[in-house]
C-alpha cells in the first residue's frame, strides 16, 4: 500500500503514514466512530422528541375532542402516547448515561496502552529500512589523507 499524499510505501495495518504523517484511509478508523453518538446530539434529540411529541399529543387530543370521540378512547390514547414518549426518552437518556460511563471508565493511560495504532505508527516494518549508503565526505576526503610509507632503505 502507498500513501496517497507522499507516495511512500506503508503497511496495510497503519492509519497514518510513517513518512509524512497524513491519514491513510478514513474508512478504517471512521467505521467505529460512526456508530457512536455525541452527547450534544443526544441532548438535542431528547429535547426535540419531547417537545415535538408533546405538541403532537396535544394536537391529536384536541382533534379527537373536536370530533366528539369517546372520553375513554381519548384517555387510552393519552396513556399510550405518554408511555411511548417516556420509553423513547428513556432510551435516549440511557444512551447518554452509558456513553458517559464508558468515557469515564477508562483513563488516558489505559486508552493509550490499548491503542495498537500508536505502536504501528512508531515502529516501521523492517522491509522499509534502506540500505546504508556510504558517506559523501568519506568518499571525497580519502584522497587528501596522508599516505604513510616506510622510508626507503639505502
Amino acid at each position: 500500500m502507498y500513501c496517497s499524499f507522499c507516495g511512500a510505501a506503508v503497511a496495510h495495518s497503519l492509519i497514518y503514514c510513517n513518512h509524512c504523517g497524513e491519514k491513510l484511509s478514513a474508512d478504517k478508523s471512521e467505521s467505529g466512530k460512526a456508530s457512536e453518538l455525541s452527547p450534544e446530539s443526544l441532548v438535542r434529540a431528547i429535547v426535540s422528541i419531547f417537545v415535538l411529541g408533546l405538541g403532537a399529543i396535544i394536537a391529536l387530543v384536541a382533534a379527537m375532542k373536536k370530533l366528539d370521540f369517546n372520553e375513554g378512547l381519548i384517555n387510552a390514547f393519552l396513556l399510550f402516547s405518554f408511555l411511548l414518549l417516556v420509553v423513547i426518552e428513556g432510551v435516549f437518556i440511557w444512551l447518554l448515561v452509558s456513553g458517559k460511563k464508558r468515557a469515564k471508565g477508562t483513563s488516558d493511560i489505559e486508552q493509550l496502552a490499548g491503542q495498537q495504532e500508536t505502536k504501528d505508527l512508531y515502529t516501521p516494518p523492517a522491509r522499509m529500512l534502506a540500505e546504508p549508503m556510504p558517506s559523501v565526505t568519506e568518499q571525497t576526503t580519502r584522497p587528501l589523507e596522508k599516505i604513510y610509507s616506510a622510508p626507503k632503505s639505502k
